[in-house]
């Protein structure tokens, strides 16, 4: 008898199921917005929640970040935060005459970014080589991060006092934007009978091992030819589109590209079909592109983007 793949183990299965039932716990009625946020991390990538105050923004990225039995830091971002609250910092040590590196919350797996539109943009800045390159560079000696490593981001989109947008080359280091949204009535009922559990910590049994072998059971996921052209059709037409003043990078493209097979691999498939594309690509895609002015005084600019994305997913021939 043939052994199954390494991406389809029962192992792997069982693992798979449980880490997605100890997120779904503490977001009720949201299956959807549960399992992309696992894609995310299968993928490899990082988490922006982008949603009004109030809907579990915070409580899913918590949650996310427990799921598994590593290393988690909450960091409360402020306007008067500086990239050493971040990174860490050198300081000279008396008693020995050296100078020792005190590491900053990042030296983490997962690191919760609370409101990380309330920090300046040279603070902001600090995260950009650790979510490129798993490491920081501080005094011109680079240290590496703990693998898994997620930053998963909360902001609140419609308030704009005292904060500061996210540049394009942030936004485009996250792999995805989700929002949660409101729950349904039924969700909303079993919130207010079953009171605030979702702040508690999740029983979670997996490690960083777990996570490490799961995303490693992502590359196993086969993309055929056709897939890859339709995905690369797709941004292409974001390069091109008149409402869209920048298209999606070659790291959006690789982004779309890994979380279709991460997808694939929680929907319990080896292979990647063209709903996992079309499933994934406003998520994906809506953040990296920027708008023209124009379109924009009608609708809000997330709403906006999000809209030219759909369109453009049916302007482009799905392969058979």
């Amino acid at each position: 008898m043939v052994d199954p793949p390494v991406a389809f183990s029962p192992e792997t299965l069982r693992k798979l199921a449980e880490l997605e039932t100890v997120v779904g716990a503490s977001i009720r009625g949201k299956p959807e917005v549960v399992r992309l946020s696992l894609v995310c991390l299968l993928a490899r990538g990082h988490l922006l929640i982008e949603d009004v105050p109030g809907v579990g923004k915070t409580t899913l990225a918590q949650s996310l970040a427990r799921a598994a039995n590593c290393r988690f830091h909450r960091l409360q971002f402020t306007s008067d935060m500086l990239p050493s609250d971040v990174l860490g910092v050198t300081i000279y040590n008396a008693r020995s005459q050296t100078f020792e590196f005190m590491p900053g919350p990042i030296f983490t797996n997962f690191l919760l970014a609370d409101e990380i539109n309330r920090t300046t943009p040279k603070t902001q800045s600090a995260l950009l080589e650790a979510m490129n390159e798993t490491q920081v560079t501080i005094d011109g000696k680079s240290h590496s991060l703990s693998r898994p490593f997620m930053v998963i981001a909360t902001q609140n989109p419609v308030e704009h006092h005292g904060t500061y947008p996210l540049p394009e080359s942030q936004l485009d280091r996250f792999l995805m934007r989700l929002r949660v949204g409101y729950p349904d009535a039924a969700s909303e009922r079993q919130i207010l009978r079953n009171g605030d559990v979702s702040t508690s910590p999740s029983a979670a049994t997996l490690n960083a091992e777990d996570i490490l072998a799961l995303q490693e059971s992502v590359r196993h996921i086969s993309v055929d030819d056709a897939i890859v052209d339709y995905m690369l059709a797709i941004v292409e037409k974001t390069r091109s589109h008149e409402s869209l003043a920048l298209g999606v990078s070659p790291r959006g493209s690789q982004a779309l590209y890994r979380a279709a097979q991460a997808l694939a691999l929680i929907e319990g498939r080896d292979y990647v079909v063209p709903d996992d594309v079309k499933r994934l690509a406003a998520p994906l895609f809506a953040h990296r592109v920027v708008i023209n002015t124009r379109t924009t005084l009608v609708q809000r600019k997330a709403d906006a983007a999000e809209r030219i994305i759909e369109a453009i997913l049916t302007q482009v021939e799905v392969p058979l």
